[in-house]
């Protein structure tokens, strides 16, 4: 079996598992989704009292449902929060919290708010992200993960690293169900690893063998990818300058 069709058959068996056992709320089905499971705002809390996270003076973390308490609670401790648009259709958003009206940080931590309370993050910006949270399928104790299949988390984290904003010293963590922890997880090396898993009972610490990718494989962006995705050229103008 070739490692695409391996990824698709765990993924569809973890969507299977959390939807057969009520273990998802809104939106639903969670078919072809990062999936929002119950417990998620549990899994946040538990993450936040992580010493990674409170030293981190600025967060990158995925714009999915599952992870929007974590975004929350992010911008409630004060810290900066990059996050990126829906299928990277613009550039990357930076929140700044204390510009941000106290009673407008829950709307800020949505799709839409970050768009409204954030600004456009400049690829000339000196930024240093201190720790990264992607959403996440299945997952693996040796740190190999699955996201919904297109990519995108994956040229999130190289972007970011083409243009220095991370290296490969800054920790990656995800928030899942139990569920979605599995075996025998097959890694790319564009794949992402994760340095922690969180749950609403557990934090594993995987100590991933893993390697991180280097930055944005440009072999492997098309045409197309340029076209839909305009990051993706402004970042290659941006290292060819």
């Amino acid at each position: 079996m070739q490692i695409k069709d391996m990824k698709a058959e765990i993924r569809k068996h973890v969507w299977d598992e959390l939807e057969s056992k009520d273990i998802t709320t809104f939106p639903r089905p969670v078919f072809g989704r990062i999936p929002n499971f119950k417990g998620a705002d549990d899994a946040a809390r538990k993450f936040v009292e992580l010493d990674e996270f409170g030293s981190a003076k600025t967060l990158k973390v995925n714009p999915d449902a599952p992870q929007r308490r974590v975004r929350y609670l992010t911008l409630i401790a004060g810290k900066l929060l990059v996050t990126p648009p829906p299928r990277l259709r613009s550039q990357l958003n930076l929140l700044d919290p204390s510009t941000i009206p106290k009673n407008a940080l829950y709307k800020a931590s949505t799709i839409s708010g970050a768009f409204s309370y954030g600004k456009p993050l400049d690829l000339d910006t000196k930024i240093k992200i201190d720790l990264v949270v992607i959403g996440s399928v299945a997952v693996s104790t040796t740190g190999a993960r699955l996201g919904k299949g297109e990519g995108y988390a994956e040229l999130e984290y190289a972007v970011l690293k083409t243009i220095g904003a991370i290296d490969d010293n800054v920790p990656i963590a995800t928030t899942v169900h139990e569920v979605q922890i599995v075996d025998g997880i097959p890694s790319e090396d564009h794949d992402v690893p994760l340095d922690m898993i969180v749950t609403p009972t557990r934090v594993i610490r995987t100590r991933t063998k893993l390697t991180k990718p280097k930055g944005v494989i440009w072999n492997k962006v098309t045409e197309e990818m340029l076209e839909k995705m305009p990051i993706l050229r402004e970042v290659k103008n941006y290292v060819c300058k």
